[in-house]
């Protein structure tokens, strides 16, 4: 007779290491240890933010420039109105 716990029956050890399941989210970027690639990824960061901000005002005046309504589309004009009035 076998004496003590077989092989099989022994339960694995868990590793100490916490596994994450899902990215991070959010943007990954290095920080650069060099002052003068710090100094140009600070002015990259402005400037998008500076292009975007201005982008979405051009954005804003362009749609509050005039009258917006929703069209309807005319019952006597549509293509499915007229071939209904070839049948009748």
């Amino acid at each position: 007779m076998v004496q003590g716990k077989t092989k099989l029956a022994q339960k694995q050890k868990t590793s100490n290491r916490h596994v994450r399941k899902d990215p991070k989210k959010g943007a990954r970027v290095i920080p650069p240890k060099k002052s003068l690639a710090i100094q140009t990824a600070k002015i990259k960061k402005n400037l998008s933010a500076k292009i975007n901000n201005s982008i979405e005002q051009q954005v804003v005046s362009a749609a509050s420039s005039g009258k917006l309504t929703i069209l309807k589309p005319n019952p006597q004009t549509t293509p499915s109105n007229a071939s209904d009035k070839n049948k009748k």
